[in-house]
Formats: structure tokens, C-alpha cells, sequence
């Protein structure tokens, strides 16, 4: 464990923090830099970084592992208490609380009493943990946990503040590169970046047992998996490597129909080369009517599953988002003003807003940056494997 900074010296690595993860040019370069850094700020010894849907806070794609680990189906496991299990700082909780960090052993009366705690710490052999939430305004873009092993500090108040500081920047981080592969994709789309196409369009569907484990997969499997960002991947029997968060979205199907909820989940993931697919998993019952397993099926998102991203990613208001809704029906200002019960001059204001945050100049570019130019049935597959935006 390091040796408390000064506080000259906190203050010039927060700075440098900031200053390299305004300049990433990837979410795993966000996650690494502030990883780097925080080892120096908030000492720890193994951290884990995950992006999240910023619609619902689900895990996605990329992530990066810092000196963990723990095995996969444990990792599973872990994802699985998270919904499942009452706990303390559970990320949806850090997601709308006034402070988005929080220490277990800080937090927790009696921490033997936390699900996380005696399944997934202490049999790793981590003490305490300190989790945030990397969010801008209350949409989720991000989340981290730091764990200290047995023997170290608790994780402070003061540490917990400094992570709880660095949400906005670090959540604001991962939306610029969002939106910037948002426009990436414009450009490419119009001929002006590499345009290579891979792969056919019929979804890829995969099988998993009661336990979570995968049985069948159809012919199109291999090639989604290609598209897939190469992190946290769990090897198999049919020779395919599985990303966690597919694993997850199973998991979580399964739990909603143990629960007695519809059995239904999904997840949204920026594939390597920019476009954003989805996961929608369907758990299954047996003759018994127990619940057996899940499917899931990989396949480009439909602009009804893309578009709240896009929205969130261009930072639009609440009322702006209800505009840009109405603009997409075809309706003009006086419509707008007159369904929402505001003044044409305060609809051509916000209309204004809207495409100085897009970066466009009309309303029919707004259409198509945030409802119909991320959903080209094309694969692009010309950028190199570290590029995960």
C-alpha cells in the first residue's frame, strides 16, 4: 500500500487525471488512466471498471480488470447479488444519491451481514471495498470498485469523497467519447472514414442451462462474437469466448423469472468497430414449469433501443428530448408548442439549443444524427482491436 500523499502532491495527480482522461481517445484509455492515477490517490490492490447502458445502468462493454483475478463464474455470481440481493451501495442506490461513492466497511453496521461481502470478497480474500458511480446529472456512464485486501486500511471518508468528486468528470469522459463515435459514424456513413463491411445481419442466438452454462449456439454466433469487444471473456466448451456482460444478461432473465417477473433482459454494447448491438435474453421454463435457462439473442439495436443513448450522449434536457421527439414525428413548432403547452418563441430557443449541442444546423440533421444514421445495416470493421469507444 502507498505512503499518503501530500496534498500538493493529490492535487497535481487529480489534475493530471483530468487533464489525460480529457484527451483519451477510448473508454479503456478513461478506465486505465484513472486506474494509474488512483492507485497514487486512493491506494488499493485490485479495482474493476465497467462501462454501463446509460439507459438502464447495466453493465456493457468495454471494461478493465486492475490486477483482479477472481474467476468468471464468480464474477457472474457477483453481477447476480447485485439485483438480487439487498446490499449496501448498490450501484443503482450510488446511481441517485447525493454522493455517488461509498466504502463497504464505512457504510455496513455489520459488513458479515453483506451478500457482497461473504460471497464474492472474503473468499477472494478483500476486506473492503469502495464503489462509484461515473454519472452526468443522474444518468449512469460508468462504474468502478476498489478493493483492499485483508490486512489493509479501511477505505476512508476522505477517499471515499475524492472518488465521489470524480464522477462527473470521469462520466462526462466516457459520454464525449460516445458522442464522438456517434459522429464518427456520420462521417464514415458519408464516405469519409474506412467503410469495410463483415458478416451477415441474421442475429446470433445462444442456449444456457439452469446453472448458466452455454449448450447450444447457431451458426451466426462466431461472427457477432467477432464484433464483440475482447475483455473479460469466459472460455466455453464449443471453443467461443463469452463476454461477461452476456453472461450477465442471462443471469439476469433467469432471476427475473425466478422473481416472478417476465424473464426478459438486454443489454446495449458499442461493438469493436462503433455501432451499438443488443443482447435480449429469454429465460426459459422446464415441463415442471421451473425456471431452465435462458437464450439470447446478438443483433444490431433497433433505433427505439439506440436513440435514449444518442439523446443522453448530446446531453439534451428533459424538454429537449421531448422536442426532438416531436421533430422525429414530422410536427412543427407551433404543434410542439401547442402539445407542450409552451410558446413558439421557448420552442425555437430550445430547437436551438438542440442543434448547437448536435453540432447540426437543421432539423432534419437532428433526425438523422439521433434517430436514423446509427442504424445503417452495415459492419464497420476497419478500426484496430483496442478501439472500443
Amino acid at each position: 500500500m502507498n505512503a499518503v500523499l501530500s496534498a500538493a502532491e493529490a492535487r497535481r495527480q487529480r489534475a493530471e487525471l483530468l487533464h489525460q482522461i480529457s484527451t483519451a481517445s477510448s473508454v479503456t484509455e478513461v478506465f486505465a488512466v484513472a486506474s494509474r492515477r488512483l492507485h497514487e490517490l486512493v491506494p488499493h490492490d485490485a479495482a474493476a471498471w465497467v462501462t454501463t447502458d446509460p439507459a438502464t445502468g447495466f453493465p456493457s462493454a468495454p471494461s478493465l480488470l486492475d490486477d483482479f483475478s477472481g474467476p468468471m463464474d464468480v464474477c457472474t455470481a457477483h453481477w447476480h447479488r447485485e439485483w438480487m440481493e439487498p446490499d449496501v451501495n448498490l450501484f443503482r442506490r450510488l446511481a441517485r444519491a447525493e454522493r455517488p461513492a461509498g466504502a463497504l466497511l464505512a457504510t455496513a453496521v455489520d459488513p458479515e451481514r453483506s451478500p457482497r461481502f461473504r460471497g464474492f470478497m472474503q473468499p477472494l480474500g478483500f476486506a473492503d471495498d469502495l464503489r462509484a458511480v461515473f454519472r452526468v446529472g443522474e444518468t449512469p456512464w460508468a462504474v468502478t470498485t476498489l478493493w483492499r485486501r485483508e490486512g489493509q486500511p479501511a477505505f476512508s471518508a476522505t477517499e471515499a469523497g475524492l472518488v465521489a468528486d470524480l464522477s462527473a468528470p470521469l462520466g462526462d469522459a466516457v459520454r464525449r467519447l460516445v458522442r464522438e463515435d456517434l459522429v464518427r459514424r456520420d462521417l464514415e456513413r458519408e464516405g469519409l472514414g474506412v467503410n469495410v463491411t463483415a458478416g451477415g445481419e441474421r442475429p446470433g442466438l445462444f442456449l444456457f442451462d439452469a446453472r448458466g452454462r452455454l449448450v447450444s449456439v447457431n451458426e451466426h454466433a462466431a461472427a457477432w462474437l467477432d464484433e464483440l469487444p475482447r475483455q473479460e471473456l469466459v472460455p466455453t466448451q464449443f471453443g467461443l469466448q463469452l463476454p461477461l456482460w452476456l453472461l450477465v444478461t442471462a443471469v439476469r432473465a433467469r432471476d427475473s423469472l425466478a422473481a416472478g417477473g417476465d424473464g426478459l433482459a438486454q443489454t446495449r454494447v458499442r461493438s469493436r468497430a462503433g455501432r451499438w448491438l443488443v443482447g435480449h435474453a429469454a429465460a426459459t421454463r422446464d415441463a415442471a414449469g421451473e425456471p431452465a435457462g435462458a437464450a439470447v439473442t446478438i443483433e444490431p439495436a433497433s433505433p427505439a433501443l439506440v436513440a435514449p443513448i444518442a439523446v443522453e450522449a448530446y446531453g439534451l434536457t428533459a424538454r429537449e428530448r421531448e422536442i426532438t421527439r416531436q421533430i422525429a414525428r414530422g410536427a412543427g413548432t407551433d404543434e410542439i408548442a401547442t402539445s407542450l403547452f409552451l410558446s413558439p418563441h421557448t420552442v425555437r430557443d430550445h430547437v436551438k439549443s438542440i442543434l448547437n449541442k448536435v453540432g447540426v444546423s437543421s432539423r432534419g440533421e437532428v433526425v438523422a444524427a439521433l434517430y436514423t444514421e446509427q442504424f445503417e445495416p452495415a459492419h464497420f470493421a476497419g478500426f484496430d482491436g483496442t478501439h472500443t469507444g
